[in-house]
């Protein structure tokens, strides 16, 4: 006999996107113009074309980033400063919102598709005790051996057992997966930083500090798995490409061109 179907059950969800004006690296980042729109715009008319979000709001401290926000025909909220980062910015605005799953959409992502998010969100429509939500691709060998690069190691239900910037599971045979540059990996996936909470652990998250394993990688996804938290690793084929630094707004205008080609 086959496996059982799952119920499917519709969820109310909302989209935050967390959008800071004094970052660090780049500051005023979601005004930047980026081929010739804010990169807020991109994000903003990205997460629109999701068909499952009831609601998307732009999470902010800064009047001219709600201004922007509400130009583009969204819900801004006002939020503090201080807030040490984008998930407790989006708890912040998400806390008084009606939802059942909450979508951080990151501010820095103008390639973000609508499809993406909806796909984020179907697991929590057939699984009711769901924690958490990502997403993962297919990992090379090129970019487990970027440090910059993200990697989960999943298990055979595609829930994440860890993550890390170095290269996991892998570092016994790294001298052998460097002659096939370039090539799909299996045993990990490369991960994609847009995340999905049952709302109720997304306030669980908030309130839990900084754990030691967390810090130790600099990934705050490990604060989730030290809370026991299922995270389901959604595969798509999408590359993530974000606006970390100036530099990255001519590589992002890059690749857009050679998409319209």
């Amino acid at each position: 006999m086959g496996e059982a179907r799952l119920e499917r059950v519709e969820v109310n969800v909302i989209g935050v996107i967390p959008a800071r004006y004094g970052s660090t690296r780049f500051p005023g980042k979601p005004l930047v113009p980026v081929n010739g729109k804010p990169l807020l715009r991109w994000v903003i008319e990205g997460a629109r074309a999701s068909r499952k979000l009831a609601r998307l709001v732009v999470a902010t401290d800064d009047e001219r980033i709600a201004a922007l926000a509400r130009a583009c025909g969204v819900e801004a909220v006002m939020t503090g400063s201080d807030l040490p980062t984008g998930t407790d910015r989006v708890w912040a605005a998400a806390r008084e919102l009606a939802a059942e799953v909450v979508i951080n959409v990151q501010g820095d992502e103008p390639l973000i598709e609508g499809a993406l998010l909806d796909r984020l969100v179907e697991p929590f429509e057939t699984d009711p005790d769901l924690a958490m939500a990502t997403l993962g691709r297919p990992l090379t060998a090129a970019a487990l051996a970027a440090a910059t690069t993200a990697k989960i190691v999943v298990n055979h239900r595609d829930e994440a057992l860890y993550f890390s910037r170095h290269p996991i599971p892998y570092s016994r045979l790294q001298p052998r997966v460097d002659a096939k540059r370039g090539a799909a990996l299996d045993g990990a996936l490369k991960h994609i930083g847009v995340y999905a909470y049952r709302k109720g652990f997304l306030e669980r998250f908030c309130r839990q500090p900084p754990v030691a394993i967390e810090m130790a990688e600099g990934l705050e996804q490990l604060r989730a798995l030290y809370l026991g938290a299922r995270i389901k690793v959604v595969r798509v084929d999408h590359e993530s490409w974000g606006v970390d630094t100036p530099e990255d707004v001519q590589k992002i205008e890059k690749i857009m061109r050679q998409g319209e080609g």
